[in-house]
């Protein structure tokens, strides 16, 4: 029996077959000596005494499917029964994948939840620590200053989870130096340390030091609710500065944040205590508001390590440029401090970390994960501060308090409504009516067809109406 080698030797010239899609054998011409068999890359017959396989060949050789050839639909079948073989291997890979992306979701959200609760709770003790220094040593601007310096850990917290995570190592100074581009290519310069270190640390320490007097004045569960007011001024900032998208539904939520405002400074009458600590709440709400803003336009395309070198900065411009401030009091005996020895270190340094780890978790956390994990972590802040207030300080909210805070809360869940929540809502919606009306046809289906099989039980015979 000849092979394809002897074919070519003798002279004989092969036919021009197509190539298929696996690297298979395909027959060639007959032999000149007119036999029926022909001859194989493998050297045995495969087909017919007439040439061809079966019907099938003959099918696609009158019709000239794919540039016939003998045999075609022959080794389509052999790939089939190969690709049929590998089947079970291929179900187990798309099994895997399923189990990994499944694993992936559930990894994502169970680290979504721990966000919340991490910002949330280091939030409410933050507040709660803050009302318990104060019954001890009543020196805001201090306190803010105080909590302000640890920004400086940031940027060697960060460089120790690189130093972590990360093959390729760096020393600090190169680190430091790579991160500083943040401030332009030629890197961090004095002129350049202060014209963007200034506006941000003078806004950072106004919200610090506005929150904690408005922490004087009322209690950790309003002053926190009104804090969340923050999210409708960013709004109106960056649709009046940034130029971001308008959205009806947010405008709406801007209202019920201020309608919220005036409802708590109406809950004790505009005057005393409860007026001025709603003030200073607002204001506290309006610089972080301005601060994000300003963020988000200088700095909104930072990275990881860009942010963490940013902050400590700041951190280190409070040390250096602000210390000032706090002397300036103490010699005016505005805020008294005393003996070094007397200062209540413990509620310090603990409200120091707790803050230091928020800001580590708003800043950090918006680049790792999702902006609205951490503001629904904020939003907890309120319930949780109110849980604390009544069973441990056994406050009494008045019903306008509780409808002002509810009416700010809310206001707060519509502006974390995505751009595209209203074609997403009407799609959503279309897809349900779609549903149910194949489901209202399928039931219709099945029970005319049990109304025909029960009256062929019963003999009767249905006529169709012409």
């Amino acid at each position: 029996m000849l092979s394809a080698e002897s074919v070519l030797e003798s002279g004989d010239q092969p036919c021009s077959l197509l190539e298929p899609l696996k690297n298979t054998d395909l027959p060639c011409k007959a032999t000149p000596t007119g036999g029926s068999q022909a001859v194989f890359m493998d050297g045995s017959p495969k087909v017919t005494a007439n040439g061809v396989h079966d019907i099938e060949d003959r099918i696609l050789r009158i019709t000239g499917y794919y540039g016939y050839n003998p045999g075609y639909s022959s080794h389509r079948r052999e790939e089939g029964s190969e690709s049929r073989a590998d089947t079970p291997g291929s179900d187990t890979s798309q099994e895997s994948r399923f189990y990994q992306s499944y694993t992936n979701t559930a990894v994502k959200v169970l680290g979504g939840l721990l966000m919340v609760l991490c910002v949330s709770s280091s939030w409410v003790g933050t507040t709660q620590v803050v009302k318990l220094t104060f019954q001890s040593f009543s020196c805001p601007f201090f306190i803010s200053w105080f909590s302000s310096n640890w920004n400086i850990l940031i940027f060697p917290i960060y460089y120790s989870g690189h130093v972590v995570t990360t093959r390729e190592k760096q020393t600090p100074i190169q680190k430091f130096r790579e991160c500083s581009k943040l401030f332009g290519e030629d890197g961090m310069t004095l002129k350049l340390f202060v014209k963007r270190t200034a506006p941000f640390s003078i806004l950072w320490t106004l919200t610090n030091y506005l929150y904690l007097l408005a922490l004087k004045k009322l209690t950790a569960t309003d002053v926190s609710a009104l804090y969340c007011c923050h999210k409708a001024f960013v709004f109106l900032l960056s649709w009046i500065v940034l130029k971001d998208r308008f959205m009806g539904v947010r405008i709406v939520a801007a209202i019920m944040a201020i309608t919220g405002i005036v409802m708590m400074a109406y809950a004790d009458g505009f005057h005393g205590d409860s007026f001025v600590g709603v003030a200073l709440a607002v204001g506290s709400a309006s610089t972080s508001a301005l601060y994000k803003v300003l963020f988000k336009m200088f700095l909104g395309s930072a990275s990881l390590g860009e942010v963490a070198h940013f902050l400590s900065t700041m951190g280190f411009f409070n040390l250096v440029f602000i210390s000032c401030v706090p002397l300036i009091l103490y010699f005016t005996r505005v805020e008294y401090l005393g003996s070094l020895s007397s200062l209540p270190w413990g509620y310090l340094c603990g409200l120091a970390g707790l803050w230091l780890v928020f800001n580590i978790l708003v800043h950090v956390g918006v680049v790792l994960t999702y902006p609205i994990l951490i503001s629904i972590g904020t939003l907890l802040s309120v319930p949780g501060n109110a849980a604390v207030d009544v069973l441990k300080h056994e406050v009494i909210f008045s019903v306008v308090r509780l409808a002002a805070t509810c009416i700010i809360c809310l206001g707060f869940l519509l502006l974390l409504l995505p751009e595209e929540w209203d074609s997403v809502t009407l799609r959503f919606l279309a897809t349900v009516a779609d549903k149910k009306t194949e489901e209202h046809g399928e039931e219709l289906t099945e029970s005319s067809v049990h109304t025909r099989s029960r009256s062929r039980a019963n003999g009767a015979v249905s006529i169709p109406m012409a």
